[in-house]
C-alpha cells in the first residue's frame, strides 16, 4: 500500500491508514522493520516497512479511488487500488516492483540475514 500524507500525520501511521484503505483490513499485529527511504525518478521519496504476519489474501477486499476516464471525457469512474494479490519470493518481488522500489528488496533480505546471524535468533 501506498500513499501520501501531510506534515499532520507521519510516515508510519499514514502507512498503517493506507494498509487499511487500500487493502480492505486491519494492520496485523506484529513487529514492523524499517527498510527506509528511497527517492524515485519522479522525484517522490518512498518509505517502507516490512510486517511479518498472517494475512489470509481471500480476506482482502481492495479500496477503490475514482478518476476521470477515460482522460478527458469528463465521465468518473471508480476503479480498485489494487488488482492483484500474491505471495511471491524476493525474486519474484523485485520482478514485479519498479525499478526505485527493488532497493527495499535488498534491505529485507539484508534485515532477514542480520536477524538469523544474530545470536539472540
Amino acid at each position: 500500500p501506498k500513499g501520501e500524507y501531510g506534515a499532520d500525520e507521519g510516515a508510519e501511521a499514514a502507512a498503517r491508514r493506507e494498509f487499511t484503505e487500500e487493502l480492505g483490513v486491519p494492520v496485523p499485529p506484529g513487529e514492523w522493520i524499517a527498510l527506509g527511504e528511497a527517492r524515485q525518478r519522479s522525484g517522490k521519496t518512498v518509505t517502507v516497512w516490512a510486517l511479518e504476519a498472517e494475512l489470509d489474501l481471500a480476506s482482502v477486499v481492495p479500496g477503490t479511488f475514482t478518476m476521470e476516464w477515460p482522460r478527458g471525457s469528463g465521465v468518473q469512474q471508480e476503479f480498485p487500488e489494487m488488482d492483484r494479490f500474491a505471495w511471491c519470493t524476493p525474486e519474484q518481488a523485485a520482478e514485479r516492483l519498479i525499478a526505485g522500489q527493488r532497493v527495499f528488496v535488498d534491505r529485507l533480505r539484508a534485515q532477514v540475514r542480520g536477524a538469523a546471524a544474530s545470536p539472540d535468533a
